[in-house]
């Protein structure tokens, strides 16, 4: 979705029309000034170069006009090729990979070694400063052990999966966000936490990023995705919806398959602390800057009730 008072992709803006356009962000830049804004990165905008290096301009930007944006990714298919190389096969339950010992010491390596520092690079080569980080630093995300549940259809019998080093949050101590973002440095985190037994644990990227933006109260919280946001049973984008209208959705099937644990995220992200969560798509260039400094924003706002 475009602002209708953007121009197309590819038309030459002149310097009157420049103006025009920066005067009409100023309401938007004095209501986000000195907020945080947690921003979810992932999917088509994290493999796509152009729209990645967009991106990092985009939460450069953020910095430089007095907003706090943090940065939780994920990395799925670095991950997978990171595996694929080693000959270590994989293994998906609901959407979560299956994490034994030696994975998740892959799957560490790659997460807070070379995706972290690529999107931190991203950030810092558009001119603000970026330094990535990983929920174990400072003990910023402590985890445990997630558990999931199936029913077998015969039997109706329920039975716990092992997931194995596949965790949730329990608790997020924002006090090395606040510390970087104090200093005038963006933080970017990869999503892997520390149980209380000093297991490392390989936390899916929406989850965390929805737990920090509780915990430090974000403004907003930003879901990049590979979708316009939640649409109704006509296929047209809903705008905005409550946390208790979502809920709705979800049991009238509204809501389906994969947009469901995002839209729980949300929920769960407005009931911790953050002030709205906006699931947007990050295929559109400049989704993030569309959502804040536009009218009519560029995705599903859901809030608190």
């Amino acid at each position: 979705m475009t602002d209708p008072r953007l121009p197309p992709s590819g038309v030459h803006l002149d310097a009157a029309q420049e103006a025009a356009v920066l005067a009409g962000a100023l309401p938007y830049l004095r209501r986000y000034a000195g907020d945080t804004i947690v921003v979810k990165y992932g999917g088509h905008a994290m493999g796509n170069v152009d729209l990645a290096r967009t991106f990092g301009r985009d939460i450069a930007l953020l910095k430089l006009v007095g907003i706090n944006p943090v940065v939780v990714h994920g990395g799925g298919p670095q991950i997978n090729q990171m595996l694929k190389r080693l000959d270590i096969p994989s293994t998906f339950v609901d959407g979560l990979r299956v994490t034994d010992a030696n994975m998740v010491d892959v799957i560490e390596m790659v997460l807070a070694g070379s995706v972290n520092k690529e999107v931190a690079e991203l950030i810092s080569q558009a001119g603000a400063l970026a330094v990535g980080i990983s929920g174990k630093d400072g003990k910023m995300i402590t985890a445990r052990k997630l558990k999931r549940t199936v029913r077998d259809t015969d039997s109706e019998i329920e039975r716990v999966l092992d997931l194995g080093f596949v965790g949730e949050p329990t608790k997020v101590d924002p006090r090395v966000i606040y510390a970087l973002s104090g200093s005038g440095l963006i933080p970017v985190i990869a999503p892997v936490g520390l149980g209380e037994d000093g297991a490392t644990y390989n936390i899916n990227a929406d989850t965390a990023a929805g737990a920090v933006a509780g915990a430090v109260h974000a403004t907003r919280l930003l879901m990049l995705t590979d979708v316009a946001g939640v649409l109704d049973a006509r296929g047209e984008l809903i705008p905005e919806l409550t946390a208790t209208q979502a809920r709705q959705a979800i049991a009238d099937g509204v809501i389906t398959g994969g947009m469901i644990p995002k839209v729980e995220t949300c929920i769960e992200a407005v009931q911790g602390g953050a002030h709205a969560a906006v699931i947007i798509d990050g295929r559109i260039p400049h989704a993030c800057l569309l959502e804040l400094f536009t009218t009519s924003g560029s995705g599903t706002l859901i809030r608190a009730d």
